[in-house]
């Protein structure tokens, strides 16, 4: 199976089991009366909705490039990351409202809440074989959307493991009021997901650097390559689009190295940068010994 189909697949089962969850959770909320679960309902229609971006992501990102976009769709999994962000942190501040207002309003939870524990249960075994795969097509793929929409998943497990605890603890002390005390826990950590998730894919589309590590892998490959007769490097430039890290950077070669020497050279150093980051596009200006070497630019 070729990674392209192994990403959408990926894509379309997180669609399938977030339909099956969210209905799940509806129907075993409003059977019990209880706001953490509904609020979980709320959780997983946020997941739905990021697994469509997901899965419309994946489908234009994997598009060649074209005469109208040269660089490639790569920003369509940025986009689609960052949406799914807010769509979490609005998940987050609507949990809030909602249990706010039972403070209020009062709790006609019922404490018999079997079918809400089945639910929860099964929520969270489903979020979890689910997620560790879009993790490993993500991974394997270096998708952003893929990995964005794997860690909204992630969340869920943990929030709905909140609520599960929290559905035994009430049956069997019978205070209702653990019910929204648990969903304003819950929509801490998915606050912190969205702005999380929202951050990184932001920076990706402001035209970001590469973290540190990747610009220190890239030195360090740089600097394998002096005793064959690379001088030094200036003006590195990264960023990233979807799952394709591009890089820009002059080498500096002795002055009476030949073209085609350096081309060699070039070659061979942007096919060891791609063994080490992945799915790179790699730009290398050549240029004569300069005194001034090694600048990164972020």
């Amino acid at each position: 199976m070729s990674i392209e189909i192994q990403k959408k697949s990926a894509a379309g089962l997180s669609i399938t089991s977030n339909a099956v969850i969210i209905v799940s959770k509806l129907v075993a909320g409003i059977v019990s009366g209880s706001i953490s679960i509904i609020s979980e309902a709320i959780h997983s229609l946020s997941d739905f909705l990021a697994s469509v971006l997901t899965f419309f992501a994946v489908m234009r990102s994997s598009e060649p490039a074209d005469k109208s976009h040269p660089y490639g769709h790569g920003r369509y999994e940025d986009m689609s990351g960052f949406i799914e962000g807010g769509l979490i942190v609005f998940a987050g501040l609507f949990i809030i409202y909602e249990a706010g207002k039972k403070f209020f309003t009062g709790f006609n939870m019922e404490s018999e809440n079997t079918l809400g524990i089945c639910v929860m249960s099964f929520a969270v075994i489903a979020n979890y074989l689910v997620s560790n795969y879009l993790f490993y097509v993500a991974k394997k793929s270096d998708s952003v959307s893929l990995y964005a929409d794997a860690e909204h998943l992630r969340t869920d497990i943990w929030s709905s493991l909140g609520v599960l605890i929290g559905l035994v603890l009430i049956k069997i002390t019978g205070l209702v009021i653990l019910d929204p005390i648990i969903a304003l826990i819950v929509a801490v950590f998915i606050l912190r997901a969205g702005v999380k998730i929202s951050k990184e894919t932001l920076n990706n589309l402001l035209d970001g650097s590469l973290p540190v590590e990747d610009l220190n892998k890239i030195e360090e490959v740089i600097k394998s390559f002096e005793p064959k007769g690379i001088i030094g490097f200036k003006n590195l430039k990264t960023r990233r689009t979807g799952p394709t890290k591009e890089i820009e950077l002059t080498l500096l070669f002795p002055e009476d190295m030949t073209i085609s020497h350096c081309h060699e050279f070039c070659d061979e150093l942007e096919a060891q940068i791609s063994k080490k980051l992945g799915a790179c596009s790699i730009s290398i200006h050549a240029e004569p010994d300069v005194h001034q070497c090694g600048n990164i630019v972020s």
